[in-house]
């Protein structure tokens, strides 16, 4: 295989196909491009970044487009290009060492490493020239071709020192301890204390980054205890994250942050992770809150991601960019696709339409990006605007509705960004949570989409007679032995949609998940969860995932999966969880906002699920609607046939020799039938779900309330 010619035209990633026409002589990261740099003895160039990442595009055009940057890196190295969504792992490693080196880390990842993949240097974005500090990218090719060859004993060491600091960072473990326990409150006072109680969200400075995994802390706290500023602290977030420009007011869905304190200008990219995250925590807001424009927001988010990122066959894809083509100046630019004029409003809406839309949605002459166009945020309200007009409010929404979905036609002409169309397992995971999520709260319809897209994920992705999972299909192309969080992810999304619907077979696929995450990610000895398998690529070090970042821990869901599917289980699932929350208990402790989905679980180990056992042929449409608009925290949904005989072919269709039980024995009593359980209490069989309810109020875990 030929080493001294730009080899990703022959990769599917369209991130790493980007970069095909480069003068660079980039290589994917595999065996070839390692050996090479063995066999010459240069260093790697690792740069790692992804399709929707605006400063990945602007070093391409800066640097590796080039030519004369091309021939530094193609002579004194060996370039390699890798897609961070396809190669997590390798991306947690580099950038582990990036912001313990530097204090920060994103993308583009620029890495040296020695040929046995150690790094030596490390930053973010270079300029083609130098610039405020920063070192121009060839000068900086130039001095460390020149380090290679003088100073190597010092690169040597150094790369030394950066492995054992990796390692210790991500690969090993601490002594056992005792697990954390009382954890959720000081998670939620340390979210508290964080908050930007003007602007909502966490952090008096931009950007803002969507953190879901605290607001479902704080609305955990909240339910326990009914302290008034966890609730509030929520609702301040959903509602600035809901109105401003993070969220897209038109077609749905959000941006991947914001840049700012106020949530106005987002980075435009659209990302399937946060698309599917931050609908679970509207669901959940709309159920603590009973707001229903958290239900609207995650429709029409749902809505967005079906129509632009749904796989004609089942699944999902995973980004949209950030840039699109300026059709003024034919150059791709960041946001074009979704901001406004005045002019380009008043060119598609009659006068009174237009200045009704305007007012909403701040439309001004000079507007609040970039000096010359307008983020569409929630700048007036209807009453104001329906005062001014000497209109009545329901006149204006409707006029307002239908210019949002002129101006949606319009935009729909406009150059659309680019779609990574690469389907991840864990991602699309995430997203099967979601609109089963949805499919009990909102409309079954969703629940339908779920098991749609499990299919296609399961039937692409799953290898059955090795019970294996691979992490990437993209174009019937199948690459990439599946990590942790695909595994977990995917689990999660398998366990809601059996609860969402009622379907045997998507528990049963999530319980061949559950005994995979034992079987390839289990270290009994050191007693974690390893984000790679035993089996996979042997790397500088072997990653473990603990925190949460734009993704959640994978550790935590994995250990929340599994806690969720002990009750069905034939394994001792709930012992795996406690012996890594044995493990980590000092550090969930010392920092739990760090850790917040390690402190969830912590806190749904001490104080247990609650399980509501639902034994019926169907969920009447009565009970879907009132358990789907509950608030319910660590609610498993035991869904079972209503006759003891259906119950026996579920158990034959497992390979159980017995009924678990959460099901043994609860078979429906004059029609559909729940048991409501909590830390070994149970309630009698009850047939209205109201009385369920009651009961689950009654098992509540213990907390002294305080509405301070």
């Amino acid at each position: 295989m030929s080493t001294d010619r730009n080899r990703l035209d022959e990769e599917e990633s369209p991130y790493l196909r980007q970069h095909a026409d480069n003068p660079v002589n980039w290589q994917p990261w595999d065996d070839a491009a390692l050996a090479e740099a063995e066999e010459r003895d240069v260093p790697i160039f690792l740069s790692v970044g992804y399709s929707a990442c605006h400063w990945c595009h602007v070093m391409e055009e800066e640097s590796f487009e080039d030519e004369a940057i091309a021939r530094q890196l193609n002579e004194g190295f060996v370039p390699v290009k890798v897609d961070r969504e396809e190669r997590p792992d390798l991306d947690s490693i580099y950038q582990t060492i990036c912001q313990l080196v530097t204090r920060r880390g994103g993308w583009p990842l620029s890495v040296w490493l020695t040929p046995d993949g150690r790094p030596f240097y490390v930053g973010t974005y270079f300029p083609r020239e130098s610039r405020r500090g920063t070192p121009g990218f060839g000068d900086l090719l130039g001095n460390l071709a020149e380090s290679w060859e003088t100073d190597r004993d010092e690169i040597e060491n150094r790369a030394d020192q950066w492995t054992r600091a990796i390692t210790d960072q991500l690969e090993e473990v601490p002594e056992a301890g005792e697990r954390p326990e009382g954890v959720l409150i000081e998670a939620a006072d340390a979210a508290l204390r964080g908050a930007d109680r003007e602007h909502g969200g966490f952090g008096e400075n931009g950007p803002k980054f969507p953190q879901t995994a605290r607001l479902e802390v704080l609305l955990r706290a909240y339910d326990r205890t009914e302290r008034r500023p966890y609730g509030e602290v929520v609702r301040e977030t959903l509602d600035a994250m809901g109105s401003r420009g993070m969220y897209d007011h038109l077609g749905g869905g959000f941006h991947r942050y914001a840049t700012d304190r106020e949530w106005v200008v987002p980075h435009f990219e659209k990302m399937l992770y946060d698309n599917a995250e931050l609908p679970r925590t509207y669901l959940a807001g709309y159920r603590a809150t009973g707001e229903e424009r958290y239900a609207d927001i995650v429709a029409e988010t749902l809505g967005f991601v079906d129509r632009e990122l749904g796989h004609s066959e089942g699944g999902f894809f995973s980004t949209l960019d950030a840039q699109s083509e300026d059709p003024e100046t034919g150059e791709h630019e960041e946001g074009v696709f979704y901001v406004w004029t005045p002019e380009e409003v008043e060119e598609v809406l009659d006068e009174e339409s237009a200045a009704l839309f305007r007012g909403r949605y701040g439309v001004e002459q000079g507007g609040n990006f970039e000096g010359r166009t307008t983020v569409l945020t929630l700048s007036r309200g209807v009453g104001s605007l329906a005062e001014e007009y000497g209109m009545d409010e329901s006149e204006v929404e409707e006029r307002l509705g239908e210019a949002k979905r002129r101006l949606f036609e319009a935009r729909e002409e406009r150059p659309r960004p680019r779609r990574d169309e690469k389907v991840l397992a864990g991602w699309n995971g995430l997203m099967i949570s979601a609109f089963a999520e949805a499919g009990l709260a909102l409309d079954d319809s969703y629940a339908d989409r779920a098991a749609e897209a499990l299919s296609f994920v399961r039937e692409q992705l799953w290898d059955a007679e090795e019970g294996l999972l691979s992490r990437r299909y993209k174009d019937g192309e199948v690459r990439i032995d599946g990590y942790l969080e695909d595994y977990a992810f995917l689990a999660r999304g398998a366990f809601d949609t059996y609860q969402a619907t009622g379907e045997l077979e998507h528990l049963a696929f999530a319980l061949d998940l559950a005994r995979a995450i034992e079987r390839e990610f289990w270290d009994e000895e050191r007693e974690t969860l390893y984000f790679t398998p035993e089996a996979g690529e042997e790397l500088v070090t072997r990653p473990q995932e603990l925190n949460d970042q734009s993704t959640p821990s994978s550790l935590g869901v994995a250990c929340d999966v599994l806690l969720s599917l002990s009750p069905f289980a034939d394994a001792d699932f709930e012992g795996i969880v406690e012996r890594v929350l044995s493990r980590y208990g000092d550090r969930v402790r010392g920092n739990p906002l760090e850790h917040a989905t390690l402190a969830l679980v912590a806190d749904r180990f001490e104080n247990g699920s609650l399980e509501l056992t639902i034994a019926a042929d169907e969920l009447p449409e009565e009970w879907r609607e009132t358990l789907g608009s509950a608030h319910l925290p660590n609610r498993i949904l035991a869904r079972r046939p209503p006759t003891e005989d259906g119950l026996e072919e579920w158990l034959d269709e497992l390979g159980l020799d017995e009924a678990p039980p959460i099901w043994a024995g609860r078979e429906a009593r004059d029609g559909p039938t729940a048991y409501v359980c909590r830390s070994f209490t149970c309630s009698p069989p009850v047939t209205e779900i109201g009385e369920a309810l009651e009961w689950v109020e009654d098992l509540d875990p213990a907390s002294p309330a305080d509405s301070g």
